[in-house]
Parts: C-alpha cells; sequence; structure tokens
C-alpha cells in the first residue's frame, strides 16, 4: 500500500491548490480526482471567475482576499502566464439593500478605495450598464476575475514539479480513519496518509455524509450573449458586477475568453441536485430566466446567444464557506460550501488547508467558518 504525508481529494480549485501548498512544504502529497483536470463537471468551468475585495458578504472574508491576491500573483510568477486580470468590480442595487451597504462596510472597515456611483454616473463612465435611478454602485478598482481553468492547471503543473503526484479519472469510492492516520480506498487501488483533506465540491456529502443538510448542490446556468454594443462590454470598459435586483442576484464579467458578455443569476432556479444525476441540458426556461436580468440592466448585451453551460453550487445554510479540522478526527481537515462565491478564494484556501493538515490551525481568521455553528444552531 503506498502511503503519503496528506492525500487530497478532489483536484478541482480548492484541491488543486491544496496540493500545491502541501507539496510546497515538503508533504509527500497525493491529489485524487474522479474526473479530468480540469473537467466541467463542477463548479469551475467557463474561462473565468470573478474576484471582488469589497466583499459585502462579511467583513471577515477581506484579509483571505488580500492574501488569496497575493498568492495568485505568486502562482503567475510561477507559471509564467496571466492568470488574474484586474476589470474594476461594481457591487449594485439599492441603496439602503445588503449588497451595497455590505460593499461600503467592507471598503470602510478595511480602508479600500472605492466610490459610490448614481446609476446615471455609472452609466456615463461605463455605458454597458442600464440600471434604473433608485440603484446605487459601490466601484472598487481592485477587483477583476481569475482564469479559472488555467489556474487549476496551473496548481496542477506546480505542485507536480515539487514531486506531488496527482491522478485522475481515479474515483474514491470510501475513506476511513486509522490508528496511524487514514485509508483511501479508490477505483484503482488503496492508498494510506497521515492527513487526508477533503475538496470535493458538490460531492462533499457523498465521502462526509454529516455534512448532507450543509453542503447542498444546486444547478446553475452561465450565458455568454453577443453584445449589440460590444464596445461597451469590452475587456477595459466594463468592470465584472454583482448586483442585488428585485428579480434576484445578477453578476457578469466583461467579454473575455467567449466572444459574449458572461452573466448569471446566483441561485438560478433554485433547483437542488444529486451530482451525479443533475441535468445538464440547457433549456429555454434557463435561458429565459438570464434573458430578464440582461433585457433590463444590461439591453445593450441582448444579442444572439454564444454559449451556455451548467455547473454547481454547493450550498450551506448561511451561504459561508466550511474551513476545519474534523471535529471528531483530527487527521481529517475539510474546505466545502463555497455557496457561488468560493473560487477567488482558493489560492488562500489551499494554503489554509496545508496549514490544518500540517500544524491543525491557519494564521488566518477562521472563526466564520467553523463547522461547529451548524450545531450550534440545531
Amino acid at each position: 500500500m503506498e502511503r503519503y504525508d496528506a492525500i487530497v481529494i478532489g483536484v478541482g480549485a480548492m484541491g488543486s491548490a491544496a496540493v500545491y501548498h502541501l507539496a510546497r512544504r515538503g508533504a509527500r502529497t497525493l491529489g485524487l480526482e474522479q474526473f479530468d483536470i480540469p473537467h466541467d463537471r463542477g463548479s469551475s468551468h467557463g474561462v473565468n471567475r470573478i474576484i471582488r475585495l469589497a466583499y459585502w458578504e462579511h467583513p471577515s472574508y477581506v484579509p483571505l482576499l488580500r492574501r488569496a491576491y497575493e498568492l495568485w500573483r505568486e502562482l503567475e510568477h510561477v507559471a509564467g502566464e496571466r492568470l488574474l486580470v484586474v476589470t474594476g468590480s461594481i457591487d449594485a442595487g439599492p441603496e439602503g439593500c445588503r449588497t451595497v451597504q455590505g460593499s461600503l462596510r467592507s471598503c470602510e472597515l478595511h480602508h479600500l478605495p472605492h466610490e459610490t456611483l448614481a446609476a446615471d454616473e455609472l452609466h456615463r463612465r461605463y455605458p454597458g450598464y442600464r440600471l434604473p435611478r433608485e440603484m446605487v454602485a459601490v466601484y472598487q478598482p481592485d477587483g477583476g476575475f481569475v482564469l479559472s481553468e488555467r489556474a487549476i492547471v496551473a496548481h496542477v503543473t506546480a505542485a507536480q514539479a515539487l514531486g506531488a503526484q496527482v491522478r485522475a479519472r481515479e474515483g474514491v469510492l470510501g475513506w476511513e480513519p486509522a490508528a496511524d492516520g487514514v485509508r483511501v480506498r479508490t477505483s484503482r487501488g488503496t492508498y494510506a496518509a497521515d492527513r487526508l483533506v477533503l475538496t470535493a465540491g458538490p460531492w462533499t456529502a457523498r465521502l462526509l455524509p454529516a455534512l448532507a443538510r450543509t453542503a447542498v448542490p444546486e444547478r446553475q446556468v452561465l450565458i455568454w450573449a453577443q453584445p449589440l454594443r460590444p464596445d461597451h462590454f469590452r475587456l477595459g470598459a466594463f468592470p465584472v458586477f454583482n448586483m442585488e435586483a428585485p428579480e434576484g442576484r445578477f453578476y457578469g464579467f466583461p467579454i473575455y475568453g467567449i466572444p459574449g458578455f458572461k452573466f448569471g443569476k446566483y441561485h438560478h432556479r433554485q433547483e437542488q441536485v444529486d451530482p451525479d444525476r443533475v441535468d445538464r441540458e440547457i433549456h429555454p426556461e434557463d435561458e429565459d430566466v438570464l434573458r430578464e436580468g440582461i433585457r433590463r440592466y444590461f439591453p445593450d448585451a441582448d444579442g444572439p446567444t454564444m454559449a451556455m453551460t451548467t455547473c454547481l453550487f454547493t450550498n450551506t445554510p448561511d451561504e459561508h464557506f466550511i474551513l476545519d479540522v474534523h471535529p471528531g478526527l483530527p487527521q481529517v481537515c475539510v474546505a466545502a460550501g463555497f455557496s457561488g462565491h468560493g473560487y477567488k478564494f482558493a489560492s488562500v484556501v489551499g494554503e489554509i488547508m496545508a496549514d490544518l493538515a500540517t500544524a491543525g490551525e491557519s494564521r488566518m481568521d477562521l472563526g466564520l467558518f467553523r463547522i461547529a455553528r451548524f450545531a450550534a444552531a440545531g
């Protein structure tokens, strides 16, 4: 039986970073992935993911984001390619809404440069935005996007260069604690390790059934629409955005990688799913949900469809992450429940998982992300 210092199950956004940071510390590391590297079955495909520093969800995320930016830049240097593209970011909605007020709170507490723009000011500066008069926007210049699939490849390639073993198309059938660590059984063999890192995304509850109600997969759909005015949505003319509206919460990107304006709606049709049986077909009602938002708020982007795809969120009840050591098994640590806003943190989550696996603690404040909060809530 092959033995490692650490085994990482799931080599997507978080797992690839964890494998890299463990290998960087000299740990003999094995990464196991049931699909390809990268793949389109989970939460990290579709060219890019937003990164934003003015974090409305909670100010506690901002120190993690600052470290994430540092680590993305370090990975760019290691990989020799651009992985983080800065566009500026917009958090928009009615003036008193959680998105705007939370974004302002994070900016003020952490002294982030920012501006508050009325809807007409936003339109004059960035003509692709056509928000109604009652909305305002917080502009923060450090926002942008990370090239999601390329960053996974970069983490894996860098980890392999440091001696890590990564095995794709090798599904995990089960794992169990042992007196000297853990045993992991796969479709190809059995492995032993001192530590186990679970970064399995929508498949987390398969490996840790206790999280079945606290890490719940949800079907999500994205569209790339060819703009009627492409100059309004090109890179450099259109910041990434997160917007709270009466119809729900929308998000989007400038044109990049695929010839269209990338647009999504959080909790698209509120479909909780089995990740192995999720409907990956695109239906007219999927596009209708997205076109409603485009037509109302970004009418100059309402041109022909260039591409659509499904992906998966894994939601916790409070939509904050799980980053913790297993409460009953100190040799196991978990990163899960990223609730549709986690990719940007992958670089620092990898470092945190390496901290927890090697030292049992992290220098980052993880108080918001403990597993025990769900038990405390009943």
